[in-house]
C-alpha cells in the first residue's frame, strides 16, 4: 500500500487512499510529501486536515522521528492560540490541524493559504462529517494555489461534497484485505443493565491492554465508577476531557501504567496506543463505519485481536454485525496491578532534555537498573516515564528536586 500510494502522489493531482486502521497510511502520504516538498521555500507548503486532536499531535510526533528536516507543527482547540502562535512563528512547512483550529487561524491571518500546494484529508469521512462542514468549506475556499489533494480513510462509500473540487480521483483500494485475524464475539449479558456483566468479563479476559467502548460521556462516567468500585484500574477518553487529561489517559495506556481505557468513539481512529488484545462494544455503535473503526483498534497489522460485543440477552443485533459465535465468561479474579506506574518530570524539549538525559539521570541519580525503566515520552515542557512500580516511591524520593542538565526538576507520580 505504501508503496503504491507513494507511485499515486508523485503522479497523480488526487488520490485517495483506502486501507485497514493501522496499516501504516500515515506514512503512506508523508513519505512522498517529503519527498516533494521545497526545502528553501520558507512558507506554508503543506496542510493535513485531520479529524481529532490526538491524531494531529500523532502526525506531528511521526514527521519529527522521520528526520527529515522539515518543521512541521499541530494546532488544534484545547490549548491557547498564543501557544499555536508562538510555535507557528516560526513558519513550518507542513501544518496539521483539527478544521476548527485551522479556521480559526485563518481568520485570524496567523497563517497564510498561498503556499500551499499540497492538501491531506486524513480520515475525510470524519473530517467531511456535517459537523466539520461549515468549516472545511471555508478552509478550501482559502486555497488559491493548490495543485495536489490526498484523502484517506479506512472506510469506502463516503460521499465528498461539491466545495472539496473532486475531478479526476486515482482511488487505492486495500480494504479489502481486511481484517482477516479480528475475532468477532458477543458477551451475553442476563440483565438489562450490563455493568456487573462487564466486570466479570474485564477480569475474564485479565491484564492485557484493550478498550471499552461507550456512546456517551454520562455512560463513561457510569461505568468507570462502576469499575473503580470493583477495583479495576482503568483510564477514561472522551471528548469532554481537558487535553491535557486526554494525553495523560493516552501516555499511561502506551506505557502500560494503565491497561484499560473506557472511551467514546473519540479513541476509535487516529490516537496512538500499543497493539490492543481486544475492545468491547459496551454499546454499540449506530453506523457500520464507526463499527469497523472500533474494531480496527485491534488485529492490526500481522496481530490478532478480539472484538466483543456485550449482548442483553434480548437484544437484536444489526445487520451489519451478523450472528456472533458467545465468549463463555469463567470466574476470575480483577487483575493485578500494572507492572509500571508514570512518573512525570518537569522538563522536556523545550529545556533540550533528551530521552538519554533523563534514563542517565534515573540510573545515577535514582539508582534505577535498566529493567526498571521502561517508556519515555518527551513533550515540550514535560517528560513522562513509565518506572517499574516496586521501585517508583524511591526514585521520586531521589530524584525530585536535582539538578537535570542544569536545570532543577520536580519529578512526580502521575
Amino acid at each position: 500500500m505504501q508503496v503504491k500510494a507513494g507511485k499515486a502522489i508523485t503522479s497523480n493531482e488526487e488520490v485517495m487512499i483506502l486501507s485497514p486502521t493501522g496499516t501504516g497510511k500515515t506514512l503512506a502520504f508523508l513519505m512522498p510529501l517529503l519527498s516533494i516538498l521545497n526545502p528553501d521555500d520558507g512558507r506554508i507548503q503543506a496542510m493535513v486536515i485531520v479529524p481529532s486532536r490526538e491524531l494531529a499531535i500523532q502526525i506531528e510526533q511521526v514527521v519529527r522521528e522521520m528526520g527529515s528536516g522539515f518543521k512541521a507543527n499541530a494546532v488544534y482547540g484545547g490549548r491557547a492560540i498564543s501557544k499555536d502562535k508562538m510555535d507557528i512563528k516560526h513558519k513550518p512547512a507542513i501544518l496539521i490541524g483539527t478544521p476548527g483550529r485551522i479556521a480559526d487561524h485563518l481568520r485570524r491571518e496567523t497563517i497564510s493559504p498561498h503556499g500551499v500546494r499540497t492538501l491531506i484529508l486524513d480520515e475525510f469521512d470524519k473530517t467531511l462529517e456535517v459537523g466539520f462542514e461549515e468549516e472545511m468549506e471555508e478552509i478550501m475556499a482559502s486555497f488559491k494555489n493548490l495543485k495536489r489533494k490526498i484523502l484517506t480513510s479506512a472506510t469506502r462509500n463516503v460521499s465528498i461534497p461539491p466545495f472539496v473540487g473532486i475531478k479526476n480521483l486515482q482511488v487505492l483500494d486495500f480494504l479489502e484485505t481486511g481484517q482477516p485475524k479480528l475475532t468477532l464475539k458477543s458477551i451475553i449479558s442476563p440483565t438489562k443493565d450490563k455493568l456487573d456483566t462487564l466486570s466479570k468479563a474485564l477480569a475474564h479476559l485479565g491484564n492485557q491492554p484493550g478498550i471499552v467502548f461507550c456512546n456517551f460521556r454520562d455512560s463513561i462516567e457510569r461505568v468507570s465508577d462502576h469499575l473503580t468500585a470493583k477495583g479495576i484500574l482503568h483510564g477514561c477518553f472522551h471528548g469532554g476531557m481537558e487535553q491535557e487529561d486526554r494525553e495523560k489517559s493516552l501516555v499511561q495506556f502506551r506505557n502500560g501504567s494503565l491497561q484499560l481505557i473506557v472511551a467514546t468513539d473519540l479513541a476509535a481512529r487516529g490516537i496512538d496506543v500499543p497493539e490492543l488484545k481486544y475492545i468491547i462494544h459496551y454499546h454499540l455503535p449506530t453506523r457500520e463505519h464507526e463499527f469497523i473503526h472500533r474494531n480496527g483498534r485491534t488485529a492490526r497489522m500481522k496481530s490478532t485481536g478480539t472484538a466483543y460485543v456485550i449482548k442483553w440477552v434480548d437484544d437484536v443485533l444489526p445487520d451489519f454485525i451478523g450472528d456472533l459465535e458467545e465468549e463463555v465468561i469463567t470466574d476470575a479474579h480483577i487483575p493485578a496491578l500494572p507492572e509500571w506506574k508514570t512518573v512525570v518530570v518537569s522538563g522536556g524539549r523545550r529545556d533540550k532534555i533528551s530521552k538519554g538525559d533523563i534514563a542517565g539521570f534515573f540510573y545515577k541519580q535514582g539508582n534505577l537498573k535498566k529493567e526498571e525503566l521502561g517508556n519515555i515520552e518527551l513533550k515540550q515542557d514535560c517528560s513522562f516515564v513509565a518506572v517499574n512500580t516496586e521501585v517508583v516511591s524511591s526514585l521520586v524520593e531521589l530524584t525530585d528536586n536535582a539538578m537535570l542538565k542544569k536545570k532543577k526538576v520536580r519529578v512526580n507520580v502521575l
